[in-house]
């Protein structure tokens, strides 16, 4: 955000003469409210990534890659069943299936966290124009 001079804002009229008592010509906003909104948009895309990295163990999990194996009846058996058929009776190291009954039993590594927490974050913080 570019900086604004005291004198580019509008007196709001009050007695104590801080940048309380003056409005962003351009929003019309007390000064204060416009200086703390990358602040909040910075929030906002630090918890966007944690929720993207606190979600994914618990998709999983309810699509049916638990820690004690893919739950019988679950999305995650009918994507076993259908890689199986289609691999010629068995499921293919490091596919899709694969890979989520790993996470699903493991978690999630700390080079995925970090990547996955950093796609989270740059998500939410082009949603919020940071």
């Amino acid at each position: 955000m570019k900086a604004i001079s005291l004198a580019a804002c509008i007196p709001l009229g009050c007695t104590s003469g801080g940048w309380n008592c003056y409005k962003h010509p351009a929003s019309g906003l007390p000064r204060t409210q416009t200086s703390s909104r990358p602040t909040a948009k910075a929030a906002a895309a630090v918890v966007g990534g944690a929720l993207a990295v606190g979600a994914v163990p618990t998709v999983l999990g309810a699509m049916g890659f638990t820690g004690a194996g893919i739950a019988a009846s679950s999305l995650a058996a009918k994507m076993m069943s259908a890689a199986a058929i289609a691999n010629g009776g068995g499921v293919a190291a490091g596919g899709l299936v694969a890979t989520f009954q790993s996470v699903g039993s493991a978690g999630l590594s700390l080079s995925s966290r970090v990547l996955l927490g950093s796609a989270g974050f740059a998500l939410v913080s082009l949603v919020v124009g940071l």
